[in-house]
């Protein structure tokens, strides 16, 4: 009919299209990050904030009772050196004798109460999801982090002490490692100008060994044998897909996997392959069966007739739960026992990582990652970086650019700087069901078409968590004495997720507590059981080697590398090749 326009109709396949492209091209923007979550977070807490007139007068008195302490401190503190200030703590990197003079006193006290007031301001306003509460005060932290006047030159004694007696030249080496930092970054060529001294194969990941089984996924690593008798059951690793394995095989004085064959124990470590866009579909379930499954499968087959030690770190961990309690739901009795450093089992409570979780936020990785096929090493360094920012982003950079110091590596840092990626089901599945919706605790998760329960596992488990871990908080890895009623020793360990667990015999200053709840034994609160347990000064690893001793059948001679008649024939020297990728 003339006269008439006609319009062209978007079906639902074309809408999704576009729905998804524009997302995704949003999500580029932000690195994954959503724009929307914060903002519906803001207006979340300031809605609840505006019909909250007690708690807006409270902050406005706390405002100028702070102010007002503020300026009291900032007169006692000229005349008096130990004059109290109203700060609840000081940042730690704000604690040195420069510190304590006068004005850097009166800054160092203003930004931490500017973040006590913050905190009464963004917490405990009636009516907000905890997960916009949690959010709303984290990017505040945020910003005032970025606002430390440990940051800038001007307002740290630190680099101004350090430019007055260098004359300058701390700030001009650390404008040279600047220009060489971001010239490495353009080129994508590490960031340290020794990083060349620690190297894979070389002084990394060189305890002798043979790859003896390799799959799509995952290679497995059997480590030659030191002693002339070995424990009779052999100890399987399972370290997170997110990190290569070689944490656990640092150079020699921090190696787990040395100390652990010089103890006499058989070791097979999985080396997983670091995923590319063709890996893309990759799932959980592929995870379970290709990584732990199989390589179950090939111990067995070399050490035929002997059950399993295994050894989980952090998500590994997690994903070793997955298949004990598919392997205890099918009357899979092939392990000895199970053990797990630094791995949640229980995603109720999982740290400040959950301020980077939800379903909005989850979109947008999801667009993200579809367009690539992976999630880069970029961007969870980033966000767990972010989590400790003060230390983990702003030491670094007013160390190395203001006061030109070069970073001097060690292996545990270079192994930090070696990213891998996720790919996009996996990482999918794994925030959504453990984080969003914490299915392996409430018995929703399947393994192979069926439900599987950790309360299902009965081997003897020993669990380690340590006190400053912030990926893994110890408290959510307790958790998991509330989901068994099997034996159970737990530790809590000095350090942080990966210092923590790689803490040997030869480091100092090392404590851990450690107690084990017999079969059937009753629950005790997490800080109950902190307060009951005295600190034992030394390494975790040796009261850890004693417990497997304690759950070992025998002794006997070590087992030949591989199992060439049975179709596992030595394929190449560890490290292996997926560790290069």
């Amino acid at each position: 009919m003339s006269g008439v326009t006609t319009m062209t109709t978007v079906d639902q396949n074309q809408a999704e299209f576009m729905d998804r492209e524009f997302r995704t091209l949003l999500a580029e923007v932000s690195n994954g990050m959503s724009p929307l979550e914060l903002s519906l977070a803001t207006i979340d807490w300031l809605s609840h904030l505006s019909i909250s007139p007690g708690k807006r007068i409270r902050l406005t008195q706390s405002f100028f009772q702070k102010l007002g302490s503020l300026g009291i401190y900032s007169i006692q503190s000229l005349v008096k050196k130990d004059a109290k200030g109203p700060a609840s703590a000081i940042e730690r990197r704000m604690t040195s004798d420069e510190w304590k003079r006068w004005p850097f006193n009166v800054f160092a006290q203003s930004h931490q109460v500017a973040k006590d007031w913050v905190a009464d301001a963004t917490l405990g306003v009636e009516g907000v999801r905890d997960e916009h509460e949690i959010l709303v005060h984290a990017a505040a932290d945020q910003i005032l982090d970025l606002l430390s006047p440990a940051n800038y030159p001007l307002t740290n004694p630190e680099v101004l002490k350090a430019t007055w007696e260098e004359s300058g030249r701390n700030l001009g080496r650390g404008l040279k490692y600047f220009v060489q930092d971001q010239i490495r970054d353009v080129f994508k060529n590490g960031f340290a100008e020794n990083e060349e001294a620690f190297t894979v194969g070389e002084n990394l990941a060189v305890t002798p060994g043979k790859v003896v089984y390799q799959n799509a996924l995952i290679e497995l690593i059997q480590y030659s044998p030191v002693t002339e008798t070995v424990a009779a059951e052999p100890v399987l690793i399972s370290p997170a897909w997110i990190m290569k394995y070689y944490i656990l095989d640092l150079s020699p004085k921090n190696s787990l996997v040395k100390y652990l064959t010089e103890q006499g124990k058989t070791v097979f470590m999985i080396s997983w392959k670091n995923p590319g866009a063709e890996d893309k579909h990759m799932g959980l379930e592929d995870y379970v069966k290709l990584g732990i499954m199989d390589a179950l499968d090939a111990v067995c087959t070399v050490c035929p007739k002997r059950k399993v030690h295994a050894v989980g770190y952090c998500i590994g961990g997690t994903l070793l739960s997955m298949a004990a309690a598919a392997m205890a739901r099918d009357d899979d009795d092939r392990l000895q026992s199970l053990s797990l450093f630094a791995a949640q089992t229980d995603f109720s409570e999982a740290g400040e990582i959950t301020r980077f979780i939800s379903a909005s936020q989850l979109s947008f990785l999801e667009k993200l990652m579809w367009k690539r096929g992976y999630l880069g090493s970029e961007n969870m360094g980033g966000a767990f970086s972010s989590l400790r920012s003060s230390d983990l982003i702003y030491a670094g950079i007013v160390n190395r650019y203001f006061l030109g110091k070069d970073m001097a590596l060690n292996d545990l840092m270079s192994w930090n700087a070696d990213g891998t990626r996720m790919p996009y089901q996996m990482h999918t599945e794994y925030l959504e069901k453990l984080y969003l919706n914490n299915e392996l605790a409430t018995n929703k998760f399947h393994v192979g078409g069926r439900v599987v329960s950790i309360s299902d596992i009965s081997v003897p488990l020993f669990v380690l968590g340590t006190e400053t871990d912030h990926v893994a908080p110890w408290k959510s890895v307790y958790k998991i004495l509330g989901q068994t009623h099997n034996e159970l020793t737990f530790a809590l360990t000095s350090g942080g997720h990966n210092a923590g667990v790689v803490s040997g015999p030869q480091h100092p200053r090392r404590r851990y507590r450690l107690h084990t709840r017999p079969e059937g034994g009753k629950y005790i609160d997490a800080d109950e059981w902190m307060e009951q347990e005295a600190p034992i000064e030394g390494s975790w690893w040796p009261a850890w080697d004693q417990w497997l001793d304690d759950h070992t059948s025998e002794r006997v001679d070590p087992p030949a590398m591989g199992a060439s008649r049975r179709g596992l024939k030595p394929l190449r020297d560890a490290p292996g090749e997926y560790v290069f990728g």
